[in-house]
């Protein structure tokens, strides 16, 4: 999206965060017309499944890589996501931000007021990274992510490096009870 866009649509690059296999509770389930990132009217992933067994808190979700978890914040709403990782300091590792989106479609970011140099992962809506890229602190130049995403993963600069994990990777996300999916 554009800076026009970016606008529109809440989200205008400041910290942001992705994974795979939601469960989406509460406010998404039952088919309520929520028009999730996966198509369904329910607002779950289309590969979503409401899984029993431990949970995130509310609001945060596990975004799972094999033996690689990140406790994500979960960014669903236009603020949510317009705040994103603005003006922290730090992104501990095993953290980031896991931005839902409700529509699949290419998308920028920028790193306006993100004081904190940052990887994001763009995945599809079955939650397969599509590209990984790196962002610099305070950097406003537009990264876009080079096809159709439904959710994004900000994590600390070389995290994903790190750990092994690139574009064709898929993840597992669990999110905690009362997701909202707008």
């Amino acid at each position: 999206m554009r800076m026009s866009d970016a606008w529109r649509r809440g989200r205008v690059g400041w910290g942001w965060a992705v994974g795979v296999m939601a469960v989406v509770a509460t406010a998404c389930s039952g088919g309520n017309g929520g028009g999730g990132a996966g198509g369904n009217a329910g607002g779950e992933p289309a590969a979503a499944a409401q899984e029993s067994g431990p949970r995130p808190a509310p609001g945060k979700a596990w975004v799972i890589f094999g033996a690689d978890t990140v406790l994500a914040e979960v960014a669903s709403l236009p603020e949510q996501r317009a705040q994103g990782l603005m003006n922290r300091d730090s992104v501990p590792d095993g953290t980031g931000m896991l931005f839902v989106f409700p529509t699949i479609e290419e998308r920028s970011f920028w790193m306006k007021d993100t004081r904190v140099s940052l990887d994001v992962a763009f995945f599809d809506e079955a939650y397969r990274i599509i590209a990984i890229k790196q962002m610099e602190a305070l950097d406003e130049t537009l990264t876009d992510s080079d096809g159709p995403t439904a959710f994004a993963l900000e994590v600390r600069m070389g995290w994903f490096a790190e750990q092994g994990i690139e574009a064709g990777t898929t993840a597992k996300v669990i999110f905690g009870p009362g997701m909202t999916v707008r």
